[in-house]
C-alpha cells in the first residue's frame, strides 16, 4: 500500500541535516549551558549562536528571541504576561485562532475579568478592518492577537496593515506565526509587531522547541519560574540539541525558500485543478483555493458526500495509506467539528466532510494523483 503524508500543517519530517545536527549535539555537547566550565560554556555558545542566526533571518535583535518548548508556550507566555504585567484590559481576537490562543484568552477572561472582543468574520474567514479600528478607538489598553496564517484554512493576515493600526491606537500586537515562520520572509523591523510565536516542527525541525519574539522594553515577565535562563524570561535547563536543530532547520528553510515555494505552489495548484476536474461539486473552505490570499502549503477541501457517509471518511483514507486531517492536529481523535469551520460554514456544508491536505517539498505530483484516485473511489 502506498503511503502519502499530506499533513505537513500538523508536523513535518526532519531534514537529514537537521537530524545530524541534533545527534552530534546530543553526543558531543552535553554540558549544562548554565555551568561555568568549558563544557557548559560550549553549550551556551551554541544556544547564543542559534539565537543570533534566527534574529538575523527575521531582521531583529538576538535579545528579542526567547526559546520555548514550542508555539503553545510562546503564545501563553505573551498572553498571560501582557494581562498580568503590562496592564492589558482588553484582548481583540477571532474565534478561528489556534486553541493555544483561544483557551488562554478564555482563561484570562475568567481569572482576570478582562474584556474580550472577537471580530466578526465573513464566509471566507476574513476580518473587517473597520470593526477592528472601532474597537481600538474605544479601548485604551488593548492587545490584538491575530494569527498570521490560519492553520486550518490557510488565510493570510495583512500583518503590516494590522501592525500600523495597532501603532496608531497605541495597542499591543501579538501574532501566532507558527504556520508562517519558515515559509515566508518576515522583516520584524518593517512590521509593527510586539510579539510573535514560532515552532520548529512546522518547518522540518524537531518537536518540543520554538521561540517567542518579544520586542525589547515591553516589560514582559516569565510564565515559568525558576532559574535565570533565557534572560530570565523562561526558566529551565535549555534543550541545546533541540535549539541547534531549530537553528539548522530555519537556516535550511530560508536557504531553500524560493525554490521550495515555487515547487510546493505547483503541487497545490495541481491538486486544486485535479480536484475540480475529477470531483464535481467539490468545495474549498476559507480562502484556501486562492493562491495569493492563502498559504501555498495547504488546501481545505469540502467533499460532496452525504452526512451519513462522512463519519468514517478520514479512517477510510488512512486505510489507503493517506495521512491528512480534518483540522488542527490538537483536535485529532475528537468527534467535535472544527471550531474554525463552525464559524464560517452554514449547517449543510458543515455536515459534509472537510479535509485539510498540506504539502511540503518532500511530496510529489504522483502522490496527488494517487490521492485523487482514492477520493474518487470513496465518493
Amino acid at each position: 500500500m502506498q503511503q502519502v503524508y499530506f499533513d505537513n500543517a500538523a508536523t513535518t519530517q526532519l531534514r537529514e541535516d537537521v537530524v545530524t545536527a541534533i545527534t552530534e549535539t546530543l553526543k558531543n555537547n552535553y554540558g549544562n549551558a548554565s555551568s561555568s566550565y568549558s563544557l557548559g560554556r560550549l553549550s551556551k555558545s551554541l544556544i547564543e549562536n542559534s539565537r543570533k542566526t534566527i534574529a538575523k533571518i527575521l531582521n531583529t535583535s538576538a535579545s528579542e528571541i526567547i526559546f520555548t518548548s514550542g508555539g503553545t508556550e510562546a503564545d501563553n507566555l505573551v498572553l498571560y504576561s501582557t494581562v498580568k504585567d503590562l496592564g492589558v484590559k482588553h484582548i481583540i481576537s477571532t474565534k478561528i485562532e489556534h486553541h493555544a490562543v483561544l483557551h488562554t484568552i478564555n482563561d484570562l477572561k475568567l481569572t482576570h475579568k478582562i474584556r474580550v472582543s472577537f471580530l466578526n468574520l465573513d464566509k471566507f474567514g476574513r476580518i473587517n478592518l473597520e470593526e477592528l479600528e472601532q474597537l481600538l478607538i474605544d479601548s485604551p489598553k488593548a492587545l490584538v492577537s491575530l494569527m498570521l496564517v490560519n492553520n486550518e484554512i490557510g488565510n493570510i493576515l495583512d500583518i503590516k496593515a494590522i501592525g500600523e493600526m495597532c501603532k496608531k491606537y497605541n495597542a499591543l500586537f501579538h501574532s501566532d506565526a507558527v504556520q508562517a515562520v519558515g515559509h515566508y520572509t518576515l522583516d520584524l523591523q518593517d512590521i509593527n509587531i510586539d510579539f510573535l510565536a514560532a515552532s520548529a516542527h512546522k518547518f522540518h525541525g524537531p518537536k518540543g522547541v520554538g521561540f517567542a519574539f518579544i520586542r525589547k522594553n515591553t516589560g514582559i515577565k516569565p510564565l515559568i519560574l525558576g532559574g535565570e535562563q533565557e534572560r530570565g524570561l523562561r526558566a529551565g535547563t535549555e534543550s541545546v540539541h533541540n535549539i541547534v536543530g531549530l537553528e539548522k532547520a530555519m537556516l535550511l528553510a530560508y536557504e531553500n525558500l524560493e525554490k521550495e515555494t515555487v515547487y510546493i505552489k505547483s503541487l497545490k495548484s495541481y491538486f486544486i485543478s485535479k480536484l475540480r476536474k475529477e470531483i464535481p461539486n467539490v468545495g474549498f473552505n476559507g480562502l484556501s483555493e486562492d493562491m495569493e490570499q492563502s498559504t501555498y502549503t495547504l488546501v481545505n477541501v469540502r467533499l460532496p458526500i452525504p452526512a451519513n457517509k462522512s463519519a468514517m471518511f478520514l479512517f477510510q483514507l488512512d486505510l489507503k495509506g493517506i495521512a491528512c486531517s480534518k483540522g488542527s492536529a490538537c483536535q485529532s481523535g475528537s468527534n467535535q467539528k472544527s471550531h474554525v469551520l463552525s464559524e464560517i460554514l452554514n449547517d449543510d456544508d458543515l455536515e459534509k466532510p472537510s479535509v485539510r491536505f498540506s504539502f511540503s517539498a518532500f511530496n510529489t505530483k504522483a502522490e496527488i494523483d494517487y490521492v485523487i484516485e482514492v477520493l474518487k473511489s470513496l465518493i
